[in-house]
């Protein structure tokens, strides 16, 4: 896996103060997206331990909510498997702190995916840029969903998502 970035103490990826890794690789190539320079999988840096460490280490803040996964798309097939070994040892270290993940695709298409079994909440849907609405509350464009990945695989039904609270579209 490769990466562009880690931002601290982000307060607009997800709920609380986030650290954010921003992966390379997205296939969506959505028109209007704010982050292009991370469609390329092979951009960017390796992943490699001192990475890992630096996540790590804002995990260990108190006051750090958890990890929001955006990208470049973090399901993209040059990230799912290390984005998912990565997602697995954060649930084991840090059980309370929440995971989200920003994709371009669809619930439908990912909500059987063994890795939403780490994921709390979902960003779901390219970007459209003529739905684009800048009052909207972690998400860029109407079509997209704020999803509550583990409310939505306990009901019945996965395949009808329970909304995070937050999102009123």
């Amino acid at each position: 896996m490769r990466y562009h970035n880690i931002t601290k103490d982000d307060m607009l990826n997800g709920d609380g103060l986030r650290v954010v890794l921003w992966v390379a690789g997205c296939s969506h190539c959505c028109k209007g997206c704010h982050n292009p320079i991370t469609w390329d999988p092979n951009g960017g840096l390796v992943f490699d331990e001192a990475a890992k460490q630096e996540i790590f280490e804002q995990l260990d803040q108190p006051y750090i909510s958890g990890i929001t996964f955006s990208g470049g798309d973090p399901l993209h097939s040059a990230n799912r498997v290390d984005v998912r070994n990565l997602m697995a040892e954060i649930k084991e270290r840090y059980p309370d702190k929440t995971i989200w993940l920003y994709t371009g695709d669809s619930w439908d298409n990912i909500k059987h995916y063994p890795i939403m079994h780490y994921i709390d909440v979902l960003v779901d849907g390219e970007f459209v840029q003529e739905q684009k609405d800048t009052k909207l509350l972690w998400k860029g464009s109407k079509n997209q969903r704020v999803i509550d990945v583990q409310k939505t695989l306990k009901q019945t039904d996965p395949s009808l998502p329970v909304l995070h609270c937050g999102d009123y579209s």
